[in-house]
């Protein structure tokens, strides 16, 4: 086994690790939740601050009495509710998904599925949170990735057309008719088959943009060696 192939080999350790240790999609969505909620109780807080701030200056100018408490209390009410009831995490659209910065698609391919899970089987569900495992890692591959490059369209495809349109193809498919065959072929184990081949494709492409990674450097490394022996070479 070459040296490279034994890095890609402890690179899928990794991979199964974190799957091992629960890093699963739906885990990294609580974490995200969680945010979401954290960053609700800091805007409630200055909303309160900012309100209550405002009230005391505006109670030097012209004395507030009754009326006034009760407009201020109404005010802070409606800000409460109003940051309650925005969307602890931002919901990514199907159609937004093309237009996502190749470097910014696997979080939001991440977000969408996440907002799928519901509408699946669990089968698919496995596999979901298998792709957005390797979503994770495939994120920082593409911030090195131009548009323009061959690998960045086929990501893009994969992720911005093909996984998609699956996907919604199942949802648009009555629940009924989900688990019927048809032409001998059954939707939900469609669904599955077509979800474990996306799965497996991201995995590949994630593989080889690190051996093109691995291969650069071994290069670089390579001209390090020529120059600086040949350095010595002069120098003796």
């Amino acid at each position: 086994m070459s040296r490279s192939d034994r890095i890609l080999a402890d690179a899928d350790a990794v991979l199964r690790r974190h799957s091992d240790r629960g890093q699963s999609l739906s885990t990294r969505a609580r974490a995200r939740r969680n945010a979401g909620l954290i960053r609700k109780v800091k805007y409630a807080f200055w909303a309160v601050l900012a309100i209550v701030l405002g009230s005391a200056v505006a109670g030097f100018v012209l004395p507030l009495g009754t009326t006034g408490v009760m407009i201020v209390m109404g005010v802070m009410i409606a800000a409460l509710l109003l940051i309650a009831l925005a969307p602890t995490e931002s919901q990514v659209k199907t159609e937004a998904l093309a237009q996502t910065e190749l470097a910014a698609l696997p979080l939001k391919t991440e977000i969408w599925l996440e907002n799928q899970r519901k509408a699946l089987p669990a089968p698919a569900v496995t596999l979901v949170d298998s792709i957005g495992v390797k979503l994770e890692i495939l994120a920082p591959q593409l911030e090195r990735l131009s548009e323009q490059e061959p690998a960045a369209q086929e990501v893009r495809r994969l992720l911005a057309d093909h996984l998609p349109e699956l996907v919604t193809g199942y949802q648009s498919i009555p629940a009924p008719l989900r688990r019927e065959e048809r032409n001998g072929r059954v939707p939900e184990k469609q669904l599955v088959e077509g979800l474990s081949v996306i799965d497996a494709e991201i995995g590949r492409m994630s593989e080889s943009l690190a051996r093109g990674d691995l291969d650069k450097l071994a290069t670089q490394n390579r001209f390090l060696e020529l120059k600086y022996q040949e350095a010595k070479e002069l120098g003796a």
